[in-house]
């Protein structure tokens, strides 16, 4: 673990009981000062998952731009800002406004962990117990480069405690090889000294570590190690408390996520208890139906809204449909309106189901849902079994194993069909057959989960995805540029050295 002595400035976060975070400023320490006890490294540590609930990283930024990159997500309103139509357009340039966000965010996540991991060595306790509670700082760490790898390609990599700007008015960008290789490392770290579960999943375990080792093996092309990770979690769930929730609803109910067994990780927000920019989470807002008065937090804004083909495509009988979409809406004088007729006056979007995901059950909410009590999960379990059928289906091609774990997703989204759709998968696939069937389960088991553009990428696919056929025609798109995102223009005019952008900006 390596030892930095710098000044800290952190407005340190504290967890209240099991989950729930809420923001308590300490001010301006010295880390000899503040980090003398293991509950104090853990209050650092909890600054970097709060700074994941803020508008310009999950609240909004970086989700948004997940999802409209994606194939399922296209643009309801099309008066909605430029800098959203740009993502989804594959039009945009290095100035825009979604970018500019959850970048900063993005290294300011980033830099609360360096803190706590730089200044763990402070803390005179039982190395397990000092290193059980760094490695949830290793984990949030790993977690933001990885999100930041895969959209910038090479992108500057921190890994101390900044003490004085100078230190990185000159760093350079961080070959994206060697950024995987920090994430590994870290993720590794935590895998070894997190404990088998948490008294909330908002806290990583040694499963979610796991997990994004899994994920993160899977997008490098090393199938054996993907399957070996997936595998040590699911021949362990019972030592890791997992299990795949019985009703897919439930999945996305902000009344019950806390209480589950299938999330891994979760982002937890905090109902309108918000301390300056924590806590704002805007996606129900930017999903939910314009002119809906279904609910009491009110309408949402049409913003990211599903291709009419997405929904034509997916079968009626998968319960997922009916969890993952909203077919009706209610206007504000008490009538309900078809998606075929939300157009049908003013207040409503584009005539097409919209997201229900984070609108449906947003529960205690502010106005159009913000600010709402959402447990987002950017890791279950069902993930998890969908590594492992993909990995083993790559190491041996239409393998059996495999098969299994995709008709345990199946045998869930039979829930309240009526019949028995989707059947289970009986095997006899070719490696190319299986692999086509896995990709299609990931679509619709994590629809709009902000996966598919992560999906899209590694497997290059864009062409396909967004061609004439694909569920989201964008002609604008180019895979020679579009598989990476621009890094933003501020930052490079304030750091030369991280010039050139990536190739067509």
């Amino acid at each position: 673990m390596k030892k930095y002595k710098i000044t800290l400035f952190l407005a340190l976060l504290a967890l209240v009981g099991c989950s729930d975070l809420e923001e308590n400023p300490v001010g301006i320490l010295a880390p000899e000062s503040f980090f003398k006890t293991t509950a104090d490294l853990q209050a650092a540590v909890n600054g970097s998952f709060a700074g994941m609930t803020t508008e310009g990283y999950w609240g909004r930024k970086l989700t948004l731009t997940l999802l409209l990159r994606g194939d399922l997500a296209d643009i309801g309103d099309q008066g909605t800002s430029g800098r959203r139509r740009e993502v989804n357009n594959f039009t945009m340039g290095d100035d825009n406004g979604m970018v500019s966000a959850f970048w900063p965010q993005s290294y300011a996540i980033i830099g609360t962990a360096n803190q706590a991991i730089s200044n763990a060595y402070l803390i005179n306790d039982d190395e397990a117990k000092v290193n059980a509670v760094a490695g949830q700082a290793y984990f949030a760490r790993a977690f933001t480069y990885y999100h930041l790898v895969r959209l910038f390609g090479d992108i500057p990599y921190i890994d101390f405690a900044v003490s004085d700007a100078s230190e990185i008015d000159a760093i350079s960008k961080t070959p994206e090889s060697e950024v995987y290789e920090g994430i590994i490392s870290d993720l590794q770290f935590a895998k070894e000294w997190l404990p088998d579960t948490q008294p909330s999943r908002s806290l990583p375990s040694k499963a979610t570590a796991s997990a994004y080792l899994a994920s993160v093996y899977l997008t490098r092309g090393d199938f054996q190690k993907a399957a070996e990770e997936a595998q040590f979690i699911i021949n362990n769930e019972g030592r890791f408390d997992l299990a795949l929730e019985s009703d897919f609803q439930n999945l996305f109910n902000a009344d019950k996520t806390a209480g589950l067994k299938e999330p891994l990780f979760t982002i937890d927000y905090v109902a309108q208890t918000r301390v300056d920019l924590y806590g704002q989470d805007y996606v129900a807002s930017v999903t939910g139906i314009r002119g809906d008065a279904s609910h009491e937090y009110g309408e949402g804004w049409s913003v990211a809204v599903p291709s009419l083909k997405v929904y034509q495509d997916w079968d009626g009988r998968d319960y997922r449909r009916a969890v993952s979409l909203d077919t009706i809406a209610t206007s504000k004088n008490g009538v309900v309106y078809p998606y075929t007729q939300f157009e049908d006056y003013s207040d409503l979007a584009v005539n097409r189901p919209h997201i229900a995901k984070y609108y449906r059950y947003a529960g205690l909410a502010g106005n159009n849902g913000r600010e709402s009590s959402n447990n987002y999960i950017p890791m279950r379990y069902a993930e998890v079994l969908l590594i492992a059928a993909e990995a083993l289906n790559e190491i041996n091609g239409g393998s059996p194993e495999a098969v299994s774990y995709v008709n345990r997703l199946r045998a869930r989204s039979r829930m309240g069909s009526g019949s028995m759709y989707p059947v289970d998968a009986e095997g006899g696939f070719s490696q190319d057959a299986l692999r086509d069937l896995i990709i299609n389960e990931r679509t619709y088991e994590l629809a709009f989960e902000f996966k598919r553009w992560y999906d899209i990428k590694r497997l290059k696919i864009g062409n396909e995805a967004f061609g004439p056929n694909g569920l989201e025609p964008q002609p604008n798109f180019d895979p020679n540029r579009d598989y990476l995102l621009p890094l933003p223009g501020p930052e490079l005019v304030r750091n030369p050295n991280l010039m050139p952008n990536n190739p067509g900006y």
